[in-house]
């Protein structure tokens, strides 16, 4: 709860601090909040469709207001939002459509409506509105302060791109392996890399983001907004990476070769020799 509260301070703030544009932030807010209340009819879908689909909505909403000012790149950078979202979206709502096997999975791992009461409810999705507002944050402060300097946000940009494309490589690959061998696990294509490589490519893509407002963010509330983003979605990454590890450790602990590969391949963080956070309990989105 200090959380949330602190994250509703530094939102008031930027709400006073703002004088220019045709948008302010707390419609992000609004907008997120929209978008994500999906999730009143599945728990689940609070971090799910609702997060695609109002990180799309997000770049929509900034690109139409700010379409008289937007230059090449802050265009792009919303572009990337709108895509990457709507990507996402897709993607979560036709796997839980079609694999029954993910659906059973989930319902293992995550709790249902009637175990979530509704004050919970409307904690969560507060508190996943307003952390996908502050996530896109970069991109809406360089629209609002005048776009700045480029070199940073070009950089940003490329990084972005390529968590998106590191994110379609990682389904499509997984995909394409459980057609072939459904109860094996997925240790080929990007997978020898981390053993989370979507997970990756989300921190990647967020990454770029913050990187591409690095150079126009205007004082300590815009510096503070961004980073909360950015700390949150990576906090959510390596919570969705110690529930998989957990859900595989299940599945697969007695396959000699799944033990094998677990000791070889770091989880989330290519190269950096970390293989598990099952023990850190904290880690629980």
């Amino acid at each position: 709860m200090r959380a949330i509260r602190a994250i509703g301070y530094n939102c008031t703030c930027l709400y006073k601090v703002q004088k220019r544009g045709p948008m302010r932030f707390w419609m992000l807010i609004v907008i997120a909040l929209v978008v994500s209340s999906i999730g009143f009819k599945k728990y689940v879908w609070f971090i799910s469709l609702g997060y695609g689909f109002s990180v799309a909505a997000l770049g929509c909403a900034m690109l139409f207001s700010f379409r008289a000012s937007l230059d090449p790149l802050s265009a792009f950078l919303c572009l990337a939002l709108v895509f990457y979202g709507l990507r996402l979206g897709m993607y979560l709502a036709i796997r839980e459509k079609r694999s029954s096997t993910y659906g059973k999975a989930l319902q293992k791992d995550t709790k249902s409506n009637d175990d979530v009461s509704v004050s919970v409810r409307f904690a969560i999705w507060i508190t996943c509105a307003i952390l996908y507002a502050v996530m896109v944050a970069p991109v809406f402060f360089r629209l609002e302060n005048g776009a700045g300097p480029q070199v940073l946000g070009w950089i940003g940009l490329v990084f972005s791109v390529c968590g998106i494309l590191l994110e379609i490589f990682a389904d499509f690959q997984k995909q394409k392996a459980k057609k072939t061998n459904p109860h094996r696990f997925v240790n080929t294509g990007v997978y020898r890399l981390v053993r989370c490589p979507n997970y990756l490519g989300e921190l990647v893509n967020w990454t770029g983001m913050l990187i591409s407002g690095l150079a126009v963010f205007s004082g300590p509330v815009q510096w503070i907004a961004a980073l909360i983003g950015w700390l949150g979605i990576v906090y959510v990454m390596f919570s969705g990476a110690r529930r998989l590890e957990v859900r595989q450790n299940r599945n697969y602990g007695d396959d000699s070769e799944y033990q094998q590969y677990v000791k070889t391949t770091p989880i989330l963080l290519p190269f950096v020799p970390l293989y598990s956070v099952e023990k850190y309990t904290w880690l629980v989105a």
